[in-house]
Formats: structure tokens, sequence, C-alpha cells
């Protein structure tokens, strides 16, 4: 005969077990004293057959009625499902304990370390940035590099400086892509000045809004100054030169998005001293205002001789701009920042 137990899901014969009707009293037996019977050797699957044969698994009938129990002279106790029952009978001693309620966080045990203080090298969005404004900057260089070495040559060709320049829609946009690269690494700086000397903390709810406003007025402060020194040099001069100053000046702010970003990346993934990046900067900007100036010379007041005129003009075109500039996002990052 083939028999199936709970452990195996496949028939097996059944094992032999000895005969246990005679210890059938009139107590029941529990399954303790029925393994008790079986002898020291028996296996699993005879301990398991022998219970199912001894026992008979029957219908259990849960009680209906409500529990009575509660302190004598007092009244049955209400169930705390009860949505009329006062907020008073609810709570006890032990309410607001965690071991009580498991599902309210206890909280940590031991001592909490200090947080990591935030840190732009740590920084996954800020890294992915500066890494494809590195790769655009390749690409970019690939396809304007015969414009960069030309105008990089006839730069300083006094000979050539009212000379027609040949540019293709792709090398502008790409130059426009230099002047974006420019403001980004401006805003990035600034942020970090803004971080240490203005405020840690902002009322923005990350940080990266506090970069993009950076970013926003700083590109927005070069358009505006393009348009400018076109409204201006077209009221004073004719239409040649002042196509062929927008060229150098473009060109001009490309070579500085170039060489700030070096400067960024050692700053931000090397922690070179702040005092060194300030004076890198500096140097940077002096050196495109005077680059920028020179420009302004050649090709405007070189044949009049007009120095006054020109530092004038470059005064109101350059440094009072720049001034102003600086002013703004100051006037923003004290607007934005947490007063404790």
């Amino acid at each position: 005969m083939l028999l199936q137990d709970s452990i195996h899901t496949e028939a097996i014969p059944a094992p032999e077990l000895p005969d246990l009707t005679e210890h059938i009293s009139s107590k029941p037996m529990t399954p303790y004293q029925v393994l008790r019977l079986l002898p020291k050797d028996a296996t699993p699957a005879q301990q398991d057959s022998a219970i199912q044969a001894w026992f008979q698994p029957g219908e259990v009938h849960y009680s209906n009625q409500p529990d009575t129990l509660h302190l004598p002279g007092h009244g049955i106790g209400r169930s705390l499902k009860d949505v009329n029952l006062p907020q008073y009978y609810r709570e006890n001693f032990f309410s607001g304990s965690a071991m009580y309620h498991p599902e309210v966080d206890g909280g940590r045990y031991g001592m909490a370390g200090d947080p990591i203080p935030y840190s732009l090298r740590y920084d996954n969005v800020i890294t992915s940035l500066l890494l494809i404004c590195f790769i655009m900057t390749m690409i970019a260089y690939s396809i304007t590099k015969n414009l960069i070495i030309r105008q990089a040559k006839d730069f300083f060709n006094v000979a050539k400086a009212n000379q027609d320049l040949s540019e293709t829609s792709i090398e502008i946009r790409m130059q426009l892509f230099y002047v974006a690269q420019t403001s980004l690494l401006l805003a990035l700086m600034y942020f970090i000045y803004a971080k240490a000397n203005i405020a840690s903390t902002f009322i923005l709810n990350d940080e990266y809004m506090l970069v993009a406003i950076f970013f926003g007025v700083i590109f927005a402060y070069y358009i505006i100054k393009y348009f400018i020194y076109t409204f201006v040099n077209y009221v004073f001069f004719d239409n040649k030169r002042n196509g062929h100053f927008l060229h150098s000046h473009l060109f001009i702010d490309s070579c500085e998005g170039i060489l700030l970003f070096p400067i960024t990346a050692l700053m931000i993934f090397f922690e070179v001293s702040s005092i060194s990046v300030t004076y890198c900067t500096i140097f940077v900007l002096v050196l495109v205002k005077i680059l920028t100036f020179y420009r302004c010379y050649i090709i405007f007041f070189r044949q009049n001789a007009l120095y006054l005129q020109i530092i004038l003009y470059f005064c109101t075109l350059e440094i009072v701009p720049l001034i102003a500039l600086w002013g703004g996002l100051s006037v923003i990052a004290n607007a934005l920042k947490i007063i404790f």
C-alpha cells in the first residue's frame, strides 16, 4: 500500500510503524506522547506518518462573543477601533513609545556623526557639466581650429585690423558656445565665492538653482553688452569696422572661456587655494580687458589718435558693465541667503 506524507510530494512506501493500539487510553494523547511510543531510531517520515495517523485535524470554531474581561466595578471595555472613542481613552503612558508602536521610528542608537560638508568635487551634476564642457570644447575647437589660428595670427597685425573675416554660421555658433561656457565657469566661481563669503545656506531648494541663476545673469550680461556695443558703434563708426570689432570681441570672450576652464577644474577637483584661484582669475580678466582695449584702439581710434575718447569709450562699455555685474550678483546672493 502507498501513502503520502507532508514531507514528500511523491508517493512513498508506508513506513513500518509499531502497533500503537495497545496504548490507546481514555485520555487524549499529545504529539509528544505519540512520538515517545515510537522507537528511538524512527525516521522523520515515520514520525510524520504516526502523527497523521493518530491526529485528525478538525474544524476550528472561534468564539464570536465579546471580551468581557475588565476590572471589577468597571464597565465592559470599548474597542480602540471605535471612532467615537475619546482621545483620553486611546492614550496611555506608553502611547508615545516606539516599543509600544513599532510603526513609529524610535530614532538611531548611539551618537550621530558630523555630516560631510558640501563640496563641488563630490557633486555629480557639476562634474558632469564640466565633463560636457570639456568634450564640447574639443568638438568646437576641431570645427573652429582654422578660424582661431587665423584670428590669432592677425590679432596683433595692424595692417589687417580692418580686413574682412569670412566666418561660417557653424563657426559663429561654436564661438557663442564658448561664451556660454565662459558664463558657466564664472557662475561656478561666483557660487564658490558666495558660499565662502556671503552665506552657507540659501532659501532655494538645491544648489543648482543658484548656479543657474548666476549663469543666466552672466550670460545676459554678455548678450546685453554685445547689443550696447552694436548700438554705440553704429552711431559713431561705420558698419565695416563695427562688424570687425564684434568678431574680435567674440573671439576674445571665447579665449576667456578656454583660459578659465583649467582654473575652474583645479579649484574644484584639486582644492587649489582660493587666493591662487583669485589671482589667476583676475589675471585672465585683466588680460581680456587689455586685449579688448587694444582692439578698440586699433580698429576705431588709431587713425584719429583720440586718447581721451577711447578711455571714456572703454570705461563706459567695459568697466562700468563689469562693476554693475558684480553688484547685481551680490544683490541676488544677499537676497537669497538665509538670515539666522
